[in-house]
Formats: C-alpha cells, structure tokens, sequence
C-alpha cells in the first residue's frame, strides 16, 4: 500500500511573519492525520521558520528548487546539503514554471535529481504536458521523454528514493482540472515506464503525485483512484483551512 503525499508549493509567496502564522493555524488542523506525508515547500528564505514552526510535528519542510553542485561560484543557487543543513527532507526537481520560465531541461532535472539524493533529500520530480501537446494527443510521448530524460542512468536503488509528480501545465494556476480519469490515465502511462525502465516490483511502489489546480472540491475525487498517489497543490496549499481539508480528504 503506497503512503499518499500532500505536498504544498507555495511558489514565490508568504514573507517570515505569515509562515510563522500560518502554521500557528494548520498545525492544529493536522494534529491527527497520520494517514499520509505532509510536505510544504516555501521559499528559500522562509525555510528556517518553517522548520521551526514544524518541530516535533508530522509536518515535512521541503526546498522549490536546488543546484546541482555542493557549493561553488553560482551565485543566487542554492545547494542540497544547505537545504538538508537547514531541516528540510524534500525538494521539488523541474516544476514546470522552472521548465517555462528559467528553460530547465531534461538533463538539468537529472542532475538535480543525482544531487538531492546524494545530499539525502527525496526529490519530487515533475513531468507534464502544454495544452498543445495534449490537444495534439502527444501527452504520453511527452511523458514517456520527460520521464526518460530525469532518470537515465539512475540505479535502482537510486530511483526508489524518488517520487514522481504529474503536473499537466495546462491545469496549474487555470482553475481548469485534469478529469480524475484524465489523471489515472496518465498516472498509469507513467507507472508502465517505470516497470519498463526499472521493474515491476518499482512501479509498485512509486508514488505519483497529481498537480493541477487541485482544491478541496475535487481532492476526494482525485484520491478515488487507485493509480493517483497525492497532491501537489499549489495556490490552496497557501491557506491554512483550504489546505487542511485537502489533507484530511
């Protein structure tokens, strides 16, 4: 049975003090919900509140972006052992935005992936296809490209320390949702290249995200289906409430 993830992105908002109260107000609310891994991921300079604010609770504390290198002349980057020296146990690898906005490849998304690992962080990879790739029915060759081209070359045991987040791009920030249908679909494509690429017994245990516009109306939904293993929620996970009752679905 794969333990489901609830992961918050909260891209690039909240300063020091609305972390600190938003978790003054969430903690409360996920005092009891053992039933899954519960990951935020804020930005860079609120991660040590964060941490903070999470102590001694089930509460993970993940980066939204990491270089690939310990430390070095690359300025405005930051490294995986800094963000494992800070607390944090997550990182997020290839978020789509990274890929539109900052060009991201295939190839910088594995070596990021080698580099979280390596500095003990389980990375959250993201695939996903643009609303012309899926209107051009090209959504599994992207998938199976984007897949491919993040873990090459990874061991097995490598890649059973990694979690996979479907993210069709067209769906974030839209409002429009990927159908719980639409989602398994491409869940099950992604698992098939895992077993191809690795084996069986790792499909199995793979956990895949869903990210999309997910919101507490349609969490239930998406959680129904065997193949979708949790959420990568964005603009609800930014309140406390909203994002509670995605996790308590």
């Amino acid at each position: 049975m794969r333990r489901p993830i609830l992961a918050g992105n909260w891209k690039m908002y909240k300063n020091i003090t609305e972390t600190c109260a938003f978790f003054e107000k969430f903690k409360p609310l996920v005092a009891t919900s053992t039933h899954c891994d519960i990951v935020i991921c804020p930005t860079f300079v609120n991660l040590q509140a964060a941490v903070e604010a999470t102590r001694d609770t089930t509460i993970d504390i993940g980066g939204q972006n990491l270089f690939w290198e310990k430390e070095g002349a690359y300025t405005g980057e930051i490294s995986g052992p800094m963000l494992k020296a800070v607390g944090c146990k997550w990182v997020l690898v290839a978020h789509s935005e990274r890929r539109q906005y900052f060009g991201e490849t295939n190839e910088d998304a594995r070596k990021k992936i080698v580099a979280a690992l390596d500095a003990g962080l389980t990375p959250i990879y993201c695939i996903g296809e643009k609303l012309d790739e899926r209107q051009a029915e090209r959504t599994h060759e992207v998938l199976e490209t984007q897949f491919h081209g993040g873990t090459a070359r990874l061991t097995m045991e490598q890649f059973s320390r990694i979690v996979i987040a479907y993210e069709p791009c067209w769906a974030i920030g839209t409002g429009k949702v990927a159908t719980p249908e639409m989602a398994a679909d491409a869940h099950r494509y992604i698992r098939e290249q895992v077993r191809k690429s690795f084996s069986p017994e790792a499909a199995s245990a793979c956990r895949i995200l869903y990210g999309g516009s997910v919101k507490p109306d349609n969490i239930r939904g998406l959680m129904a289906q065997p193949e979708i293993d949790g959420g990568l929620v964005g603009g609800a996970s930014l309140d406390p409430v909203s994002f509670a009752s995605i996790v308590n679905f």
